[in-house]
């Protein structure tokens, strides 16, 4: 196995990479690269902009060195075939839709076939870094999950996304299950967050930062975060007992106010039976590159591609 391998983490304005270190297991200092990306330019723009990132990162190692490419994408995608499959209901990236990303890549870098280029889910990608080297890598069952613009989820057991089977839900991930009036993603990114306050207060705000600095001298933004850590264990609770978490891992912006929210959350776990170790993410945005990475131990991707077409 080369040294290194790239892990790429495509977010809706942006793509971030770096080297890996596989052998030792981090990411190597001063090789990231992040460059911004229109989600809504062209199929050309688009790729060009990926592979002009790629192309920097590997740079800093030689391409001898790299043993390929580890993707974090959002879907929907099938992760198996590297094709995009991103449509107008999406609102992002649509020009790539039915492209095969992973042929255009290989193109545009010239790698002869010497590179391979592997994806998973981003949920998945930042589940997996943080089960190998971030705060469930002591334990064989973990979920993972991202509270930002979106809400994104995971189950791992023994370093291996699981998606379907006993105690998981299908696609291995929570966001678009029923919850109150609507599903998962409704209540637990930040646009939830958002209207609620206007609700609240009639105040429009940009983010969660706002309302969480509003606590110490507003009564209202105090309940509004109490309401939104009852509401998460309420939701998450019974997933994590079937499945026989060890640890719940949290990431994303809105980890950030976890002292605001997280004595609700927990204590509704507690009736929900829900016994599991709970940490904030602290390789953070880094868990998604780290998890991608991987992909390129080839041993390690044996035990996932079956997993792939399923994400």
């Amino acid at each position: 196995m080369k040294k290194y391998a790239i892990g790429a983490d495509i977010g809706g304005s942006h793509i971030s990479c770096a080297l890996v270190d596989m052998f030792e297991g981090h990411i190597v200092a001063d090789s990231q690269t992040e460059m911004k990306i229109d989600n809504k330019a062209s199929a050309n723009e688009i790729l060009n902009g990926w592979k002009n990132a790629i192309a920097s990162t590997i740079e800093k190692a030689g391409r001898e060195n790299v043993a390929g490419v580890g993707f974090a994408m959002p879907g929907p995608f099938a992760y198996d075939k590297g094709i995009a499959l991103f449509d107008e209901s999406v609102a992002k990236f649509e020009k790539l839709y039915k492209v095969n990303v992973a042929n255009e890549l290989a193109g545009r870098l010239r790698t002869n076939g010497s590179m391979p280029f592997r994806f998973m889910n981003d949920a998945s990608a930042f589940a997996v870094g943080e089960a190998w080297l971030g705060e469930a890598k002591e334990v064989g069952k973990s979920v993972s999950i991202t509270l930002g613009t979106g809400f994104g989820s995971a189950f791992v057991n023994n370093g291996v996304p699981v998606v379907q089977g006993e105690g998981v839900p299908k696609m291995g991930c929570v966001w678009h299950l029923p919850f109150k009036n609507g599903i998962g993603d409704d209540y637990f990114s930040t646009r939830w967050c958002i209207a609620r306050w206007k609700d609240l207060s009639g105040e429009k705000v940009n983010g969660v930062k706002t309302i969480a600095d509003a606590v110490s001298a507003n009564p209202k933004a105090k309940s509004l975060l109490e309401e939104y850590g009852s509401n998460m264990g309420e939701f998450l609770g019974p997933w994590l007992k079937s499945f026989g978490a060890e640890m719940l891992v949290i990431g994303g912006n809105v980890s950030g106010a976890y002292n605001l929210f997280g004595t609700a959350f927990e204590a509704e776990l507690k009736k929900q039976g829900a016994d599991v170790q709970i940490a904030i993410s602290r390789l953070k945005e880094d868990a998604a590159i780290i998890g991608s990475a991987r992909m390129l131990d080839d041993a390690y991707f044996k035990q996932i591609e079956k997993v792939l077409p399923l994400m």
